[in-house]
């Protein structure tokens, strides 16, 4: 073959493959999409309408599964799930004397829950961030709790408003302490190993 053939060559195929190459990463951007979108559910939703931009959002989402991924959240064991839940029960019966204390209590509890599954508790935020990636139905709800619960302390808060909460949390709490089968058998395998 003569150059010039091996020119025309290069200039018909160069263009081919960054045309190619192009429609890759759009079509990779697109499955990332509607990946994250799958996983999240409504945080997706959330979180792009908190950042404003549906590239900073995926990357917040993306961020949030590689720091999950990275804790070693592990199940309750069955003292723990009996206890929280009798924690649980004790504060639902305090609601009708004292609403906003057993709202209070029961964002707290959650919040113990969580530290005894592994989750780390470094600020409120975070918290959210991390029940959003195994939880993602009940992110908004655990922050609608959190922000009654807040709330009370500085203003007044219907009745109403911490009877939902309530019933978000208790959602939450039942999720939490539940005994998920795979996650159960992944530690009695490492239990092996060692």
């Amino acid at each position: 073959m003569d150059t010039t053939n091996i020119i025309l060559i290069a200039l018909a195929v160069i263009p081919v493959l960054i045309i190619g190459g192009f429609l890759g990463i759009v079509f990779d951007r697109r499955q990332r999409t509607k990946r994250l979108q799958k996983k999240f559910g409504p945080e997706y939703e959330h979180i792009l309408n908190e950042l404003g931009d549906k590239r900073q959002a995926e990357h917040e989402l993306s961020a949030r599964l590689d720091h999950v991924d990275a804790l070693d959240i592990r199940p309750l064991s069955e003292e723990e799930v009996e206890l929280f839940t009798s924690r649980w029960q004790a504060t639902k019966a305090e609601f009708v004397d004292e609403p906003l204390l057993s709202t209070q209590k029961a964002d707290q509890l959650i919040s113990e829950v969580m530290r005894a599954k592994g989750y780390p508790l470094a600020d409120f935020e975070q918290q959210a961030a991390d029940i959003s990636v195994d939880y993602p139905d009940l992110a908004t709800d655990y922050r609608g709790l959190h922000l009654i619960a807040v709330k009370g302390t500085q203003e007044e808060v219907s009745t109403e408003e911490m009877r939902r909460a309530m019933i978000h949390g208790h959602a939450l709490f039942d999720k939490l302490i539940k005994r998920d089968e795979n996650i159960i058998e992944e530690a009695e395998e490492k239990e092996r190993v060692k």
